[in-house]
């Protein structure tokens, strides 16, 4: 007998800073809608599992994109985006849930991104509480730099090279297939993304100066990094929670840099019950230990 899950996948017409970009997405379950933002060079299969766990997908409407010019959102037909250099910036990236969010008349949802999405979650708080119930940054920090390089995106540096690098970034805990998965989602981006998503990553998120703006009575932020993340590390959540009262910033443990797609279990047990609290409208200020 044949076997499907409950996932279906779409493409919407986004306008983006003037550009018109076919955006995929996919989308589960019904209830508060919940949208996902993927990694740096990747795309949303890395959220395959928690669109398909009914333990998620029963009170949540689940979404997740994939960003222009990742996975099976191609690059705009109308414009010559082959001549510039690919770069990700914080005024296009916060554009892209805004858009969707409206495209699909989703009322205040509820963010989560992991990486380039974590960080994401926190310019979303400062720049657009409104629009959102709540925003849960996975493996966030107010600056990381130095991530941004050439090596990234050279002819002689093969993805296989990118995948490699982000096999480190997960926990020893972790099941192998779970590591070895979100590695193989690496080996696949267009050779030009990885290296423009960290321009974003690393050079234009940078809220040392401003994460005292954010209105946590406004808006509802939990942060959570993985103990063996050492790119967006506990130490950059302890600054978070340190800086920014009302906020819950919590470690996982047996957790790296890609809790959804390196260990789709733990990371249920860690997140599930932090998305439950949003969902009953239960405010919880926990520092991280």
């Amino acid at each position: 007998m044949s076997r499907f899950e409950s996932s279906v996948g779409r493409y919407v017409y986004l306008d983006i800073e003037g550009v018109e970009y076919r955006v995929y997405f996919e989308e589960s379950g019904g209830g508060i809608p919940l949208l996902l933002q993927h990694t740096a060079g990747a795309d949303g299969r890395q959220w395959r599992h928690l669109l398909a766990d009914p333990d998620f997908t029963r009170n949540f409407r689940v979404v997740a994109y994939d960003l222009p010019f990742h996975g099976k959102s191609l690059p705009p037909t109308s414009e010559r985006w082959w001549e510039e250099e690919y770069r990700l910036t914080a005024s296009f990236l916060m554009s892209v849930p805004l858009a969707l969010s409206a495209a699909l008349d989703l009322d205040r949802p509820i963010y989560m991104g992991s990486s380039i999405g974590g960080h994401l979650a926190l310019d979303l708080a400062l720049h657009h509480p409104d629009d959102f119930r709540a925003v849960v940054g996975l493996e966030a920090a107010l600056f990381t730099p130095g991530g941004y390089m050439d090596i990234l995106n050279h002819p002689r540096v093969s993805n296989q090279f990118k995948a490699y690098m982000m096999y480190g970034l997960m926990a020893p805990q972790s099941p192998e297939w779970g590591r070895r998965e979100t590695s193989w989602v690496y080996s696949q981006g267009a050779p030009p993304v990885f290296k423009g998503d960290l321009y974003y990553f690393s050079i234009d998120h940078d809220l040392r100066e401003s994460i005292e703006q954010i209105d946590t009575s406004k808006i509802d932020v939990r942060i959570l990094n993985g103990e063996y993340d050492w790119a967006c590390t506990p130490d950059h959540l302890r600054e978070i929670a340190e800086r920014l009262p009302g906020a819950d910033c919590r470690v996982m443990d047996e957790i790296g840099h890609f809790p959804m797609s390196e260990n789709p279990a733990r990371f249920k047990e860690l997140v599930l019950p932090v998305l439950d609290e949003i969902r009953r409208g239960k405010k919880v200020n926990a520092v991280a230990s």
